[in-house]
Parts: structure tokens; sequence; C-alpha cells
């Protein structure tokens, strides 16, 4: 039976030596913590593993990496988006050999394309596609996939559930209602780790969610947790991770917080191929020395030596608070909780 897609998937970062090529040996290394402190699976090539700034060879590199090292212990989600549908079918067959599980493919990014065009592109993939594919909807960067296209999409037996990077809570519960009656099979992956909680709760299978690399140990807590129900204890922690993932990303350019975020687990991520500026490597050092406080809150490293301020909370927890609520009520009212 195929490894199941479902919990937690870490789309990690790729560690890079001084001349700024890939660390073999640290990555394995990082893969083998990662299992280790019990994540579901792993996302190589993911907008956390910043495969644009990667070439082709080296893409298949990582995820060749990857799989090996993981050797079969947790399935392998590997990010195979490319310039246009051939080459990502070409990628799909490769990965398919490495040992993958199944690809990630973001929509078409770039061109802004309609919903036709944007079907038309995983059309094409999914008749020629070996591995399983789960489409990649995140709009920020990329065409979006609407309901209707997935519904469409979902006929296809290759493509076999959808990894949302919206946050957009009501638009994951008309996916979910649009396509589970017609395949219940169906797997939805949140990509929003700042509503990981209510998205477990609407029937999301797990998510893949960068904060995973960083404190793996808890985000596998709160799967575990609502999937025990014990909701209650999965919010409070839901909070106490707002703030880390806040200063993750809004502190500096994205990914670069969840590098430095890496680094203080104990492992060398190198300079990042993104040119930053001298007043940004200063800001990094900053960063650093906040992550530092509020992992060494968390138990699991040491506090500066200079101390640490006192802090007052994410400026999220009231709209989680009342995402949560509301999709408590509505699961209510249908009778599931």
């Amino acid at each position: 039976m195929p490894a199941t897609i479902e919990g937690i998937f870490t789309p990690h970062v790729v560690p890079l030596d001084d001349q700024g090529n890939i660390n073999e040996p640290e990555l394995r290394r990082y893969v083998d913590w990662l299992i280790d402190k019990g994540v579901h699976g792993l996302y190589p090539n993911g907008s956390t593993g910043e495969f644009i700034r990667f070439s082709p060879e080296e893409r298949r590199r990582i995820v060749r990496i990857v799989c090996d090292q993981a050797a079969g212990r947790v399935p392998v989600l590997a990010g195979a988006a490319e310039a246009t549908a051939r080459e990502t079918i070409e990628a799909c067959e490769t990965y398919a050999e490495y040992g993958a599980r199944a690809v990630a493919i973001v929509s078409p990014y770039y061109y802004r394309l309609c919903p036709e065009s944007v079907y038309a592109y995983f059309r094409e993939i999914a008749l020629a596609s070996p591995i399983d594919v789960t489409l990649y909807n995140i709009p920020m960067f990329a065409s979006p996939i609407d309901v209707a296209t997935i519904r469409r999409l979902a006929e296809f037996e290759r493509i076999v559930g959808i990894k949302d990077s919206s946050g957009d809570v009501p638009f994951m519960m008309r996916m979910i209602q649009a396509v589970r009656p017609i395949r219940p099979d169906f797997v939805f992956l949140t990509g929003w780790e700042l509503v990981l909680v209510p998205m477990l709760l609407l029937g999301c299978q797990g998510g893949t969610n960068a904060i995973s690399g960083v404190v793996p140990e808890l985000t596998r807590k709160l799967f575990d947790l609502v999937r025990a129900g014990q909701i209650a204890e999965a919010m409070t922690l839901q909070y106490r991770l707002l703030e880390l993932f806040d200063v993750m990303l809004y502190s500096a350019d994205f990914p670069e917080g969840f590098r430095a975020g890496v680094e203080l687990r104990g492992f060398s991520t190198g300079r990042s191929r993104q040119p930053m500026s001298e007043g940004q490597r200063i800001d990094r050092v900053g960063l650093q020395r906040v992550l530092q406080c509020i992992l060494a809150d968390f138990g699991f490293v040491s506090a500066p030596a200079e101390g640490c301020p006192v802090r007052t909370g994410s400026i999220e927890r009231d709209r989680v608070a009342q995402i949560t609520a509301s999709v408590v009520h509505e699961l209510r009212q249908r009778g599931v909780l």
C-alpha cells in the first residue's frame, strides 16, 4: 500500500556551504533530525526551500538526496513545478524513479492565467504523470486555482489532493464541500500554519508548514492534540506558535526568518542565494536574537546572555480564536462535534 499523505509535511530549507552550493551532509543530517522529531513527511522544493533559486539539475539533486536519506521512513512529497508542462512531466518521471510518494505542482506562475488555462495545464500533467499529483494553490505567487477547476481536476485519478496556502478558511470549506462527495479519498492540506487548528477541524488531513522545519516537535504535538479531540490544549499551542511564526515570516524577506530559525536548532544553513545588503545582515542578527528568546521559552535553546524582553503575545491571537470558534460552531451545527 502506498504511504498515506497525511499529517505534518515539512517544506524544508536547503543548507548551503560557503560557496553557495548544496551542503549535502548537512541536508542529510537535517532530514534525519526532522524524521526523528516526528514529522509525518518531507516536502523538498517548496517555497520555503526556495526552489526557484536552484537550477533544474539542483532541484533533482535535492529530491534525490531527500528520498535517499528518508529511505522509506516517511513519505516524500516532492515539489515538481517547472516552467512548462513538458518540463514538469519530466520532473514527475524523475521523482517517481527516486521513490517520492507524490509530487506537488504549483499552478502556472509569472503569467496570470484564466481558470480554463489552469485546467488545461494540470490536465496535461495528470494524463502523463507516472506519480500521484497534489495541486498547489498559492495565489500570492501563481495563478489561482478556483473551486470549480479543482472539482474538475479531482476527476483525474492521478490527482490525489491539494495543498492550499491561501489561508482562506471559507475557501477550504467550499473545496471540501465540492470535492469530497465525488472523491472521498482526496487529500486536503493547508500551507498556512496560522489557521492550522481550524483547518484540521474542518477536515484537512494535514499541513505543509514551514514552521515544522524549526519546531517539528510542536507541530506534530498540535496535530496529535487535534486528532485526540483536545481542542483547547491544541489552541493554546496554536497561540504560542503564532508569535514564532509572525517573527520568522514578517521580520525578514521570506524565507530568511525560517533559515535563521533552523540555524538556532543547530544546523548550518549558510547564506541564502538571495542577495542581502549589509543592513539586512545586521537585521538578521537581531532577528536571531528574538527567535532565540522565543525558542528558549519553549525550552529548545538557551536564552541570550543579555536576557529577553517580556512579550505581549501575537497580534493574530484574536483573529485565530474567532476563526476557530466559527469552525467549531459550524461543525456542531452539522452534528460532527
